[in-house]
Protein backbone atom coordinates (compact mmCIF):
# COMPACT_ATOMS: atom_id res chain seq x y z
CA UNK A 1 0.00 0.00 0.00
CA UNK A 2 1.50 3.15 -1.63
CA UNK A 3 0.23 6.53 -0.56
CA UNK A 4 1.44 10.15 0.77
CA UNK A 5 -0.59 10.51 3.51
CA UNK A 6 0.67 14.39 4.51
CA UNK A 7 1.91 14.48 7.84
CA UNK A 8 4.33 16.28 10.45
CA UNK A 9 5.17 15.72 13.85
CA UNK A 10 5.56 18.43 16.39
CA UNK A 11 8.52 17.66 18.68
CA UNK A 12 10.02 20.08 22.02
CA UNK A 13 13.46 20.03 23.46
CA UNK A 14 11.61 18.51 27.03
CA UNK A 15 8.24 17.95 28.22
CA UNK A 16 6.19 21.26 29.09
CA UNK A 17 8.01 23.59 26.11
CA UNK A 18 4.53 24.18 24.64
CA UNK A 19 3.95 21.47 22.61
CA UNK A 20 0.42 20.66 23.12
CA UNK A 21 -0.42 24.11 22.72
CA UNK A 22 1.29 24.57 19.29
CA UNK A 23 -0.03 21.26 17.93
CA UNK A 24 -3.53 22.46 19.30
CA UNK A 25 -3.03 25.77 17.42
CA UNK A 26 -1.45 24.23 14.34
CA UNK A 27 -5.03 21.92 13.54
CA UNK A 28 -7.11 25.13 14.58
CA UNK A 29 -5.40 26.75 11.58
CA UNK A 30 -5.07 23.47 9.42
CA UNK A 31 -9.29 23.63 9.97
CA UNK A 32 -10.23 27.03 9.73
CA UNK A 33 -7.76 28.46 7.50
CA UNK A 34 -6.94 25.43 4.86
CA UNK A 35 -10.57 23.73 5.60
CA UNK A 36 -8.65 20.34 5.82
CA UNK A 37 -9.81 17.47 7.58
CA UNK A 38 -6.68 16.46 10.56
CA UNK A 39 -6.43 13.25 12.11
CA UNK A 40 -4.50 14.10 15.30
CA UNK A 41 -1.93 11.22 16.72
CA UNK A 42 -0.25 11.23 20.29
CA UNK A 43 3.29 9.69 21.15
CA UNK A 44 3.36 8.49 24.75
CA UNK A 45 1.16 7.26 27.36
CA UNK A 46 -1.24 10.22 27.36
CA UNK A 47 -5.19 10.68 27.90
CA UNK A 48 -5.17 14.71 28.40
CA UNK A 49 -3.44 15.95 25.50
CA UNK A 50 -4.82 13.63 23.25
CA UNK A 51 -8.25 14.60 24.35
CA UNK A 52 -7.59 18.36 24.25
CA UNK A 53 -5.88 17.14 20.27
CA UNK A 54 -9.51 15.60 19.76
CA UNK A 55 -11.32 17.98 21.09
CA UNK A 56 -9.84 20.96 18.47
CA UNK A 57 -9.57 18.11 15.35
CA UNK A 58 -13.37 16.82 15.88
CA UNK A 59 -11.60 13.48 15.26
CA UNK A 60 -10.66 10.94 17.70
CA UNK A 61 -6.71 10.97 18.80
CA UNK A 62 -4.93 7.59 18.43
CA UNK A 63 -2.02 6.84 20.10
CA UNK A 64 1.47 5.83 18.33
CA UNK A 65 3.32 4.89 21.17
CA UNK A 66 6.59 2.41 20.48
CA UNK A 67 6.77 1.06 23.51
CA UNK A 68 3.16 0.23 24.07
CA UNK A 69 2.67 -0.75 20.38
CA UNK A 70 4.81 -2.65 18.33
CA UNK A 71 6.33 -0.74 14.95
CA UNK A 72 4.06 -3.01 12.41
CA UNK A 73 0.90 -2.58 14.19
CA UNK A 74 2.21 1.52 14.86
CA UNK A 75 2.02 1.52 11.06
CA UNK A 76 -1.40 -0.37 10.31
CA UNK A 77 -2.81 2.32 12.89
CA UNK A 78 -1.29 5.24 10.86
CA UNK A 79 -2.71 3.97 8.30
CA UNK A 80 -6.01 2.96 8.75
CA UNK A 81 -7.09 5.70 10.94
CA UNK A 82 -5.95 8.04 8.57
CA UNK A 83 -9.63 9.66 6.97
CA UNK A 84 -8.72 12.68 6.51
CA UNK A 85 -6.39 14.99 4.72
CA UNK A 86 -3.51 15.39 7.09
CA UNK A 87 -2.08 13.95 10.16
CA UNK A 88 -0.62 15.81 13.02
CA UNK A 89 1.25 13.97 15.19
CA UNK A 90 2.25 15.34 19.08
CA UNK A 91 5.67 14.16 20.34
CA UNK A 92 6.38 13.82 23.79
CA UNK A 93 9.21 14.72 26.18
CA UNK A 94 12.08 15.75 24.55
CA UNK A 95 12.99 14.84 20.63
CA UNK A 96 14.93 12.16 21.51
CA UNK A 97 14.84 11.29 24.95
CA UNK A 98 13.45 7.60 25.20
CA UNK A 99 14.03 5.00 28.01
CA UNK A 100 18.00 4.81 27.61
CA UNK A 101 21.03 5.83 25.74
CA UNK A 102 20.08 4.87 22.68
CA UNK A 103 16.78 6.66 22.71
CA UNK A 104 14.69 3.45 22.31
CA UNK A 105 11.06 4.55 21.92
CA UNK A 106 11.77 8.28 21.43
CA UNK A 107 9.64 10.64 19.41
CA UNK A 108 12.81 10.90 17.47
CA UNK A 109 12.44 6.76 16.58
CA UNK A 110 8.51 7.34 15.71
CA UNK A 111 9.56 10.34 13.42
CA UNK A 112 12.01 7.60 11.28
CA UNK A 113 9.35 5.00 11.51
CA UNK A 114 6.63 7.18 9.91
CA UNK A 115 9.34 9.29 7.68
CA UNK A 116 7.85 12.58 8.65
CA UNK A 117 9.11 15.92 8.74
CA UNK A 118 9.54 17.42 12.69
CA UNK A 119 8.55 21.00 13.65
CA UNK A 120 10.68 22.10 16.34
CA UNK A 121 9.40 23.44 19.37
CA UNK A 122 11.68 25.48 21.51
CA UNK A 123 11.02 27.65 24.97
CA UNK A 124 12.95 30.52 24.93
CA UNK A 125 12.39 32.14 28.16
CA UNK A 126 15.93 33.58 29.01
CA UNK A 127 17.99 33.00 26.01
CA UNK A 128 18.56 34.52 22.93
CA UNK A 129 21.24 33.39 20.69
CA UNK A 130 21.82 29.85 22.49
CA UNK A 131 18.64 28.37 20.53
CA UNK A 132 20.49 28.51 17.63
CA UNK A 133 23.23 26.03 19.12
CA UNK A 134 20.07 23.84 20.69
CA UNK A 135 18.53 23.47 17.29
CA UNK A 136 22.04 22.96 15.63
CA UNK A 137 22.73 20.09 18.29
CA UNK A 138 19.60 18.69 17.57
CA UNK A 139 19.75 18.38 13.82
CA UNK A 140 23.31 17.11 13.98
CA UNK A 141 22.66 14.92 16.71
CA UNK A 142 20.67 12.25 13.95
CA UNK A 143 21.08 13.30 10.19
CA UNK A 144 18.35 10.79 9.64
CA UNK A 145 15.38 13.54 11.49
CA UNK A 146 14.43 15.71 8.96
CA UNK A 147 13.76 18.38 11.31
CA UNK A 148 12.07 21.10 8.35
CA UNK A 149 11.07 24.40 10.86
CA UNK A 150 11.20 25.78 14.07
CA UNK A 151 8.07 27.77 16.48
CA UNK A 152 9.15 29.22 18.94
CA UNK A 153 7.36 29.74 22.09
CA UNK A 154 7.73 32.48 25.22
CA UNK A 155 8.49 35.22 23.44
CA UNK A 156 9.42 38.56 25.16
CA UNK A 157 9.35 40.85 22.33
CA UNK A 158 10.54 41.72 19.09
CA UNK A 159 14.09 41.96 19.75
CA UNK A 160 13.74 39.23 21.79
CA UNK A 161 11.95 37.33 18.65
CA UNK A 162 14.81 39.32 16.35
CA UNK A 163 17.97 37.65 17.23
CA UNK A 164 16.82 34.02 17.78
CA UNK A 165 14.86 34.03 14.21
CA UNK A 166 17.99 35.16 12.29
CA UNK A 167 20.42 33.08 14.38
CA UNK A 168 18.67 29.93 14.06
CA UNK A 169 17.87 30.80 9.85
CA UNK A 170 21.83 31.81 9.81
CA UNK A 171 23.39 28.83 11.91
CA UNK A 172 21.10 26.39 11.02
CA UNK A 173 19.76 26.96 7.73
CA UNK A 174 16.20 25.86 8.49
CA UNK A 175 13.04 29.04 8.74
CA UNK A 176 11.38 29.91 11.88
CA UNK A 177 7.51 29.68 10.92
CA UNK A 178 6.16 30.53 14.25
CA UNK A 179 6.47 33.04 17.14
CA UNK A 180 4.61 33.08 19.99
CA UNK A 181 4.86 35.42 22.90
CA UNK A 182 4.72 35.14 26.64
CA UNK A 183 1.08 35.42 27.82
CA UNK A 184 0.04 36.42 31.46
CA UNK A 185 -2.18 33.62 32.51
CA UNK A 186 -2.98 30.33 31.85
CA UNK A 187 -5.87 29.53 29.44
CA UNK A 188 -5.07 25.81 30.17
CA UNK A 189 -4.61 25.41 33.95
CA UNK A 190 -2.57 22.34 34.91
CA UNK A 191 -3.31 19.80 37.16
CA UNK A 192 -0.73 16.71 37.83
CA UNK A 193 1.73 17.65 35.75
CA UNK A 194 -0.24 18.28 33.16
CA UNK A 195 -3.12 20.12 31.59
CA UNK A 196 -6.61 19.69 33.39
CA UNK A 197 -9.02 17.21 31.11
CA UNK A 198 -10.89 19.28 28.34
CA UNK A 199 -14.21 17.83 30.13
CA UNK A 200 -13.23 19.69 33.14
CA UNK A 201 -11.76 22.52 31.99
CA UNK A 202 -13.43 25.69 33.26
CA UNK A 203 -14.09 27.77 30.44
CA UNK A 204 -13.55 25.57 27.19
CA UNK A 205 -14.28 28.67 25.03
CA UNK A 206 -12.07 30.80 26.14
CA UNK A 207 -9.12 28.07 25.70
CA UNK A 208 -10.63 28.00 22.29
CA UNK A 209 -10.26 31.57 21.51
CA UNK A 210 -6.90 31.61 23.06
CA UNK A 211 -6.10 28.78 20.84
CA UNK A 212 -7.01 30.31 17.67
CA UNK A 213 -5.62 34.17 18.50
CA UNK A 214 -2.14 32.30 18.42
CA UNK A 215 -3.02 30.29 15.11
CA UNK A 216 -4.46 33.22 13.22
CA UNK A 217 -1.22 35.80 14.57
CA UNK A 218 2.00 34.13 15.19
CA UNK A 219 1.96 30.61 13.19
CA UNK A 220 3.11 30.45 9.35
CA UNK A 221 0.69 27.85 8.48
CA UNK A 222 1.04 27.76 5.10
CA UNK A 223 4.57 26.87 5.22
CA UNK A 224 3.33 24.61 7.71
CA UNK A 225 1.40 23.03 5.36
CA UNK A 226 3.83 22.60 2.93
CA UNK A 227 6.23 20.76 4.86
CA UNK A 228 3.61 18.44 6.02
CA UNK A 229 2.37 17.93 2.25
CA UNK A 230 6.36 17.57 1.27
CA UNK A 231 6.78 14.28 2.31
CA UNK A 232 8.14 10.34 1.32
CA UNK A 233 5.73 7.75 0.45
CA UNK A 234 5.01 5.46 3.07
CA UNK A 235 5.72 2.05 1.02
CA UNK A 236 3.65 -0.08 3.87
CA UNK A 237 2.68 -4.39 3.44
CA UNK A 238 0.10 -5.99 5.31
CA UNK A 239 -2.66 -7.85 5.55
CA UNK A 240 -6.51 -6.46 6.54
CA UNK A 241 -7.16 -9.91 8.48
CA UNK A 242 -10.25 -8.05 10.17
CA UNK A 243 -12.51 -10.51 8.13
CA UNK A 244 -11.25 -13.14 9.77
CA UNK A 245 -11.55 -11.76 12.94
CA UNK A 246 -13.48 -14.60 15.38
CA UNK A 247 -16.81 -12.87 16.48
CA UNK A 248 -18.37 -14.49 19.87
CA UNK A 249 -21.22 -16.89 19.06
CA UNK A 250 -23.96 -14.62 21.17
CA UNK A 251 -23.56 -10.93 21.34
CA UNK A 252 -21.64 -9.48 24.19
CA UNK A 253 -22.58 -6.31 25.79
CA UNK A 254 -19.52 -4.59 27.41
CA UNK A 255 -20.13 -1.17 29.24
CA UNK A 256 -17.65 0.78 29.87
CA UNK A 257 -18.09 3.64 32.66
CA UNK A 258 -17.79 7.20 30.81
CA UNK A 259 -18.48 10.31 32.55
CA UNK A 260 -16.36 13.39 34.43
CA UNK A 261 -14.46 11.24 37.11
CA UNK A 262 -13.43 8.35 34.32
CA UNK A 263 -12.40 9.48 30.92
CA UNK A 264 -9.06 7.78 30.23
CA UNK A 265 -9.56 5.27 27.56
CA UNK A 266 -7.66 4.82 24.07
CA UNK A 267 -10.09 5.14 21.38
CA UNK A 268 -8.63 1.91 19.75
CA UNK A 269 -9.10 -0.07 22.69
CA UNK A 270 -12.97 0.21 22.12
CA UNK A 271 -12.21 -0.24 18.70
CA UNK A 272 -11.27 -3.65 18.94
CA UNK A 273 -13.82 -4.68 20.81
CA UNK A 274 -16.57 -3.48 18.67
CA UNK A 275 -14.66 -5.22 15.69
CA UNK A 276 -14.79 -8.29 17.75
CA UNK A 277 -18.64 -7.85 17.31
CA UNK A 278 -19.12 -6.23 21.29
CA UNK A 279 -22.01 -4.04 21.56
CA UNK A 280 -20.30 -1.08 24.24
CA UNK A 281 -22.85 0.02 26.60
CA UNK A 282 -21.92 3.70 27.62
CA UNK A 283 -22.41 3.84 32.14
CA UNK A 284 -22.31 7.23 34.01
CA UNK A 285 -21.20 6.32 37.63
CA UNK A 286 -22.39 9.94 39.25
CA UNK A 287 -25.68 10.05 37.47
CA UNK A 288 -27.14 6.36 36.62
CA UNK A 289 -29.26 4.62 39.56
CA UNK A 290 -27.62 1.13 38.78
CA UNK A 291 -25.61 -1.00 36.40
CA UNK A 292 -27.84 -1.72 33.07
CA UNK A 293 -27.81 -5.52 31.68
CA UNK A 294 -24.16 -6.32 30.41
CA UNK A 295 -21.99 -9.47 30.11
CA UNK A 296 -18.38 -7.16 31.47
CA UNK A 297 -17.53 -4.14 32.69
CA UNK A 298 -14.06 -1.57 31.73
CA UNK A 299 -13.70 0.96 34.41
CA UNK A 300 -11.25 2.88 32.54
CA UNK A 301 -8.61 5.76 34.39
CA UNK A 302 -9.28 9.85 35.27
CA UNK A 303 -9.68 11.86 38.03
CA UNK A 304 -12.51 10.02 40.70
CA UNK A 305 -10.69 11.78 43.58
CA UNK A 306 -11.88 15.27 42.12
CA UNK A 307 -15.47 13.62 41.87
CA UNK A 308 -15.33 11.50 45.03
CA UNK A 309 -18.13 13.65 46.81
CA UNK A 310 -20.40 13.05 43.57
CA UNK A 311 -19.33 9.54 43.40
CA UNK A 312 -19.83 8.08 47.32
CA UNK A 313 -23.45 10.00 47.15
CA UNK A 314 -24.30 7.46 44.48
CA UNK A 315 -25.37 4.97 46.73
CA UNK A 316 -27.66 2.94 44.45
CA UNK A 317 -25.34 2.68 41.53
CA UNK A 318 -22.65 1.48 44.33
CA UNK A 319 -24.11 -1.35 45.60
CA UNK A 320 -25.89 -2.35 42.30
CA UNK A 321 -22.11 -2.72 40.81
CA UNK A 322 -20.71 -4.61 44.24
CA UNK A 323 -23.16 -7.03 44.07
CA UNK A 324 -22.55 -8.03 40.06
CA UNK A 325 -19.10 -8.36 42.03
CA UNK A 326 -20.51 -10.73 43.91
CA UNK A 327 -22.41 -12.72 41.43
CA UNK A 328 -19.21 -13.18 38.88
CA UNK A 329 -19.83 -10.14 36.62
CA UNK A 330 -16.29 -9.73 34.59
CA UNK A 331 -14.93 -6.35 35.66
CA UNK A 332 -11.87 -5.04 34.55
CA UNK A 333 -10.18 -1.89 36.19
CA UNK A 334 -7.56 0.54 35.42
CA UNK A 335 -6.42 3.03 37.73
CA UNK A 336 -9.02 5.15 38.70
CA UNK A 337 -11.39 1.94 38.39
CA UNK A 338 -8.92 1.06 40.65
CA UNK A 339 -9.41 3.59 43.18
CA UNK A 340 -13.26 3.53 42.55
CA UNK A 341 -13.21 -0.31 43.86
CA UNK A 342 -11.37 0.07 46.69
CA UNK A 343 -13.11 0.87 50.07
CA UNK A 344 -12.22 4.79 50.58
CA UNK A 345 -10.26 7.56 48.95
CA UNK A 346 -9.11 10.40 51.46
CA UNK A 347 -8.97 13.74 49.54
CA UNK A 348 -7.59 16.56 51.86
CA UNK A 349 -8.53 14.44 54.81
CA UNK A 350 -11.91 13.92 53.90
CA UNK A 351 -13.35 10.51 53.30
CA UNK A 352 -15.19 8.98 50.48
CA UNK A 353 -16.71 5.53 50.82
CA UNK A 354 -16.15 4.08 47.40
CA UNK A 355 -17.76 0.40 46.11
CA UNK A 356 -15.68 -1.35 48.53
CA UNK A 357 -15.11 -4.70 46.42
CA UNK A 358 -11.24 -4.23 47.80
CA UNK A 359 -10.42 -3.98 50.92
CA UNK A 360 -8.20 -0.75 50.37
CA UNK A 361 -8.08 2.69 51.42
CA UNK A 362 -6.38 5.15 48.74
CA UNK A 363 -5.17 8.41 49.84
CA UNK A 364 -4.50 11.48 47.40
CA UNK A 365 -1.01 12.30 47.83
CA UNK A 366 0.99 16.11 46.89
CA UNK A 367 3.49 14.06 44.65
CA UNK A 368 3.33 11.41 42.44
CA UNK A 369 3.64 8.00 43.67
CA UNK A 370 4.26 6.57 40.36
CA UNK A 371 5.30 7.56 36.64
CA UNK A 372 6.15 5.67 33.51
CA UNK A 373 6.44 3.11 31.67
CA UNK A 374 5.63 -0.48 33.31
CA UNK A 375 6.22 -4.41 32.08
CA UNK A 376 4.28 -6.71 34.19
CA UNK A 377 4.73 -10.53 34.02
CA UNK A 378 1.29 -12.48 35.06
CA UNK A 379 2.69 -14.71 37.18
CA UNK A 380 -0.50 -16.13 38.98
CA UNK A 381 -4.06 -17.58 37.80
CA UNK A 382 -6.78 -14.27 36.86
CA UNK A 383 -9.63 -14.16 35.81
CA UNK A 384 -8.41 -11.98 32.24
CA UNK A 385 -4.73 -13.45 31.32
CA UNK A 386 -3.03 -16.77 30.58
CA UNK A 387 -0.06 -17.26 33.21
CA UNK A 388 3.14 -16.17 31.85
CA UNK A 389 1.75 -13.65 29.76
CA UNK A 390 3.80 -9.91 29.86
CA UNK A 391 2.58 -6.86 29.31
CA UNK A 392 3.77 -3.49 28.34
CA UNK A 393 1.38 -0.39 29.81
CA UNK A 394 1.97 2.89 31.73
CA UNK A 395 1.42 4.16 35.31
CA UNK A 396 0.82 8.06 36.38
CA UNK A 397 -1.16 8.05 40.03
CA UNK A 398 -0.98 10.64 42.91
CA UNK A 399 -2.68 8.19 45.08
CA UNK A 400 -1.41 5.75 47.60
CA UNK A 401 -2.43 3.06 49.52
CA UNK A 402 -3.38 4.57 53.40
CA UNK A 403 -4.73 0.67 54.38
CA UNK A 404 -5.24 -2.59 52.84
CA UNK A 405 -6.07 -5.85 54.46
CA UNK A 406 -2.86 -8.37 54.23
CA UNK A 407 -4.79 -11.38 52.48
CA UNK A 408 -5.42 -9.45 48.97
CA UNK A 409 -4.28 -11.21 45.99
CA UNK A 410 -2.37 -9.91 43.30
CA UNK A 411 -1.68 -11.81 39.87
CA UNK A 412 1.04 -8.98 38.30
CA UNK A 413 4.61 -9.34 39.29
CA UNK A 414 6.36 -6.13 38.09
CA UNK A 415 9.47 -6.01 36.16
CA UNK A 416 9.39 -2.41 35.70
CA UNK A 417 7.29 0.24 37.60
CA UNK A 418 5.83 0.55 41.40
CA UNK A 419 2.68 -1.14 40.75
CA UNK A 420 0.28 -1.49 43.57
CA UNK A 421 2.33 -2.68 47.10
CA UNK A 422 5.59 -4.36 47.42
CA UNK A 423 6.36 -4.38 43.40
CA UNK A 424 2.94 -6.22 42.71
CA UNK A 425 -0.14 -5.47 41.01
CA UNK A 426 -3.38 -7.08 39.27
CA UNK A 427 -5.63 -7.11 42.12
CA UNK A 428 -8.09 -9.81 42.10
CA UNK A 429 -11.30 -11.08 43.39
CA UNK A 430 -13.99 -13.63 41.66
CA UNK A 431 -14.34 -12.49 38.21
CA UNK A 432 -12.67 -8.66 38.90
CA UNK A 433 -9.09 -7.45 38.39
CA UNK A 434 -8.05 -3.81 38.55
CA UNK A 435 -4.61 -2.40 38.07
CA UNK A 436 -2.79 0.63 38.31
CA UNK A 437 -1.25 -0.44 34.76
CA UNK A 438 -2.84 1.09 31.92
CA UNK A 439 -2.99 -1.38 28.69
CA UNK A 440 -3.37 -0.54 25.01
CA UNK A 441 -5.46 -2.58 23.21
CA UNK A 442 -3.02 -2.56 20.21
CA UNK A 443 -0.15 -3.63 22.04
CA UNK A 444 -1.70 -6.43 23.70
CA UNK A 445 -3.85 -8.68 22.06
CA UNK A 446 -4.27 -10.81 25.00
CA UNK A 447 -6.29 -7.79 27.43
CA UNK A 448 -9.13 -7.99 24.02
CA UNK A 449 -9.33 -11.87 24.04
CA UNK A 450 -9.33 -12.36 27.32
CA UNK A 451 -12.25 -9.71 28.19
CA UNK A 452 -14.19 -11.24 25.52
CA UNK A 453 -13.51 -15.13 27.08
CA UNK A 454 -14.34 -14.08 30.07
CA UNK A 455 -17.65 -11.92 29.16
CA UNK A 456 -18.88 -14.86 26.73
CA UNK A 457 -18.38 -17.47 29.35
CA UNK A 458 -20.42 -15.00 32.13
CA UNK A 459 -23.57 -14.79 29.33
CA UNK A 460 -23.58 -18.38 28.79
CA UNK A 461 -24.13 -19.03 32.24
CA UNK A 462 -26.65 -16.50 31.96
CA UNK A 463 -28.30 -17.85 29.33
CA UNK A 464 -28.34 -21.19 31.01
Amino acid sequence: MNKTYPRLIIAGIRGGGGKTTVSLAVIAALRSKKNLRVVPFKKGPDYIDAGWLSSFADSPCYNLDPFLICKENILKSFVSHFIGDIAVIEGNRGLYDGMDIEGSFSTAELAKLLISPVILVIDCTKITRTTAAIVKGCIEFDKDINIKGVILNQISGIRHESIIRESIERYCSIPVIGAIPRFTGKAFPERHMGLTPYQEHPDSERASLFIHHIADRYIDIDRIFSIASDVKTLEISFENNDLDIEKPKHPIRIGIIRDSAFQFYYPENLEELIKRGVQIIDINAISDPRLPEIDALYIGGGFPETNAIHLARNESFKQSLKKAAENGLPIYAECGGLMFLGKEIIVDDKKFPMVGIFPIIFEMKRKPQAHGYTIVEIDQSNPFYPQNTVLHGHEFHYSAIKEVSEDIYTAFRMLRGEGLIHKRDGICWKNTLATYTHIHALGSKAWIDGLIDIAEKYKLREVK
